[in-house]
């Protein structure tokens, strides 16, 4: 992760923009006074917001778990090759 100064941010606004949306880096930009804040790219933000939404979510939780049990032990389904396809076009 890129940290720089506020001023820097300020004066290199497209490159450190650049750097979170073409790149995936957040960029920490820091303040003399505090209350410093982290630039990420909408992508980003939206894949963060869905983790935690699933990672907070105890439904959801419990279905991955005891899917990982039932993938371990060999028994998952297998999909044909029409969901798979609808799967990849999402």
């Amino acid at each position: 992760m890129t940290t720089v100064s506020v001023h820097q941010f300020r004066d290199n606004l497209r490159q450190y923009a650049d750097l979170a949306t073409k790149n995936h880096e957040p960029v920490t930009v820091t303040r003399r006074n505090g209350g410093d804040f982290v630039v990420v790219s909408m992508d980003d933000w939206l894949s963060l917001e869905e983790t935690l939404y699933v990672l907070q979510n105890k439904s959801l939780m419990e279905q991955i778990v005891a899917s990982i049990k039932t993938h371990n032990k060999g028994k998952g389904r297998l999909l044909s090759q029409k969901e798979l396809d609808e799967i990849n076009r999402i």
